[in-house]
């Protein structure tokens, strides 16, 4: 779960605490969850959209901090970061809702069906968003490829 997470908003640290959160709110509506056939789809779907709603919120508090304060540099992303791979700066580059459906079916092993399940979506837009998001993804590999082979 927290791979998923981590592939999705690209910071492990941060995946951790959401899992650790989506856990913890099974876990007091465990009485529920536990006659479900997949409480993991439960934990999954929280997951991800507990790491949705963090995101807005720290989207929101980095523009009320720019205004209050001068820019600062950016900082580079942690070692274990999914940004410090062209893969995860490329996947950072997808929408979000192309990612979320990226990553359920690759790395989850989810059927175009079950993510449709899962995000409450028709399973033509499921579709859609994965093959907008392969493209997408090829576009942008493939033009850090040449960067890189332009620049060395």
């Amino acid at each position: 779960m927290v791979a998923l997470v981590t592939a999705v908003i690209g910071d492990r640290f941060e995946a951790e605490d959401v899992v650790q959160d989506a856990f913890a709110r099974a876990l007091i509506r465990w009485n529920r969850l536990g006659s479900y056939d997949l409480p993991e789809a439960w934990v999954r779907r929280i997951s991800l959209q507990i790491a949705v709603d963090s995101g807005r919120r720290l989207r929101r508090a980095l523009r009320v901090t720019a205004k209050l304060s001068a820019q600062r540099p950016a900082q580079p992303p942690p070692e274990d970061s999914l940004g410090c791979t062209d893969l995860g700066r490329a996947l950072k580059q997808l929408p979000l809702r192309q990612r979320e459906v990226l990553v359920l079916h690759y790395l989850a092993d989810l059927s175009v069906e079950q993510i449709a399940a899962d995000r409450g979506l028709p399973p033509g837009t499921v579709k859609a968003r994965l093959v907008a998001a392969r493209r997408r993804l090829e576009r942008e590999l493939t033009q850090r490829s040449e960067a890189a082979r332009d620049a060395g």
